[in-house]
């Protein structure tokens, strides 16, 4: 058969599976995929928590500093860029079982670290295995679950983070209180990340490679085994035998991309909310902890941050509740009432919480932030699954790479230069300058996202579905 033919039958398997509902293996690869977040969540907000920490041993300056938080950001960044590539042409079982092995060995490793450029390196190393997880992850729960059911999985990654930066903060805390050495606290502290991992990995080694992966890869008769066990559907059209199909090519995906207006204005929507999200938090959020003790709140007459910690713990529980939500609320309010309606709350409680700063408020601190951490893991849910839901099977993970490049490119820029702003500006202005980047995603979500919710992906796309989807 010529390669249109293959082609052909491969793109048309591909619309029968993702038209299908899923199985119990199916709902169970997504659930193992969207875990990693909780690793990740682990890793970037622990470092929040010891930073004071770290500080006191290795006195770094102010630009160390900033790269000690950012490092794991710039890693990512790059990690996404090329995990994405790479699991396309590779499949997704390989790439997501050697990305847990070196996020293994490097969290162990930051716990050994002897200065603080050793411990940026290794910061910088984790990031990559990160974000190709990431990248990777997406493509396979929008390649193994049922529609509607990939959307919701998708969406629930705020959740995930939510429920591993309460982990970090109740464990660190516990540390604290117990009276561990600060200089083996943090160590531990770091290196922790490892367990989750670990467990993760273990449970990973029996999934399947996705169906689509190995339909676009023309491994044909392995397709056919793994669509039968996660749709029930042994995909009768396709010959019994391995073929060799064309290796995707960057050019082919953006040219894909840019010639439907569906799939060109969501993808462009996502970029911009996933911008704007990932600098949102960790501009503002992601320094939670030291914005409330630099304004006392909950720090004890001794100067114990216990209480701190419990305050930003009960934050991030609600926060938690948030992303737990945002999944159920799609079927009501779709994606761009999800993304309308978070923007619009964290640009509120941005701007309370620049105010409450300002005049000293200190219960208002509290509130504009449990505003913006609700309205944060609304406008943060859906980015990355708008991005890989719309692109082809063959390009999902290049789809779910390039979409967290931009949040991992803009966690990078807000890790790092919040700091700075906020010597220059003060704590109150450096935070109205961030509510602007919420104040641009709602804009961008009202004008330029086309309601998506139960899309399914095709590269020919007819006028007729073209309008009903914009």
């Amino acid at each position: 058969m010529d390669q249109g033919t293959l082609r052909r039958l491969s793109d048309e398997a591909t619309q029968r599976l993702l038209n299908k509902p899923g199985t119990a293996s199916s709902n169970a690869g997504g659930w193992m995929m969207i875990s990693t977040i909780l690793i990740e969540a682990w890793d970037l907000y622990a470092i929040a928590f010891v930073l004071i920490f770290v500080k006191a041993e290795y006195n770094p300056g102010a630009f160390e500093l900033g790269m000690v938080t950012a490092a794991v950001q710039g890693g990512a960044l790059i990690g996404a860029f090329l995990g994405g590539m790479v699991a396309d042409w590779l499949g997704r079982k390989r790439v997501f079982i050697l990305t847990m092995v070196l996020f293994i060995i490097l969290a162990i490793a930051q716990g050994f670290s002897q200065n603080i450029w050793d411990l940026i390196i290794i910061r910088l190393l984790i990031g990559i295995p990160l974000g190709s997880d990431i990248s990777n992850g997406y493509a396979y729960i929008m390649e193994s679950m049922s529609k509607g059911k990939r959307e919701e999985m998708g969406s629930r990654w705020q959740f995930m983070f939510g429920l591993g930066e309460v982990f970090s903060i109740l464990v660190i805390t516990a540390m604290y209180a117990a009276g561990m050495e600060h200089w083996l606290l943090w160590r531990i502290a770091l290196a922790l990340g490892a367990v989750p991992a670990i467990i993760l990995l273990l449970g990973r080694l029996n999934l399947p490679e996705t169906p689509l992966s190995l339909l676009q890869r023309g491994h044909f008769v392995k397709a056919k085994q793994v669509s039968l066990q996660l749709f029930d559907d042994p995909l009768d059209m396709l010959p019994n035998e391995d073929v060799k199909l064309e290796k995707p090519k960057i050019g082919d995906f953006l040219h894909v991309i840019w010639k439907d207006p569906v799939k060109r204005r969501t993808t462009i929507f996502a970029w911009i909310s996933n911008t704007c999200q990932g600098a949102e938090f960790t501009a503002w959020a992601f320094y939670l902890p030291v914005i409330l003790v630099m304004t006392g709140v909950g720090v004890s007459s001794s100067g114990g941050i216990i209480g701190t910690n419990l305050v930003t713990a009960l934050i991030f529980c609600l926060a938690t509740l948030s992303g737990w939500v945002a999944p159920a609320m799609l079927a009501k309010i779709g994606h761009k009432g999800l993304s309308m309606w978070g923007f619009g709350l964290a640009f509120v409680g941005l701007i309370l919480g620049g105010f409450a700063i300002m005049y000293d408020w200190k219960l208002l601190i509290v509130l504009g932030a449990c505003i913006l951490m609700w309205g944060h893991y609304w406008d943060a849910s859906n980015g990355m699954t708008l991005t890989s839901m719309v692109a082809p099977p063959r390009f999902k993970a290049t789809a779910s790479g390039f979409g967290y490049v931009f949040v991992k490119g803009a966690s990078f820029f807000g890790a790092f230069v919040f700091p700075v702003i906020s010597q220059e500006f003060g704590k109150a202005g450096a935070t109205f300058m961030v509510s602007i980047l919420s104040l641009i995603g709602f804009l961008s979500a009202k004008f330029i996202l086309p309601e998506v919710y139960g899309y399914v992906e095709t590269e020919e796309v007819s006028p007729e579905l073209s309008l009903i989807h914009i």
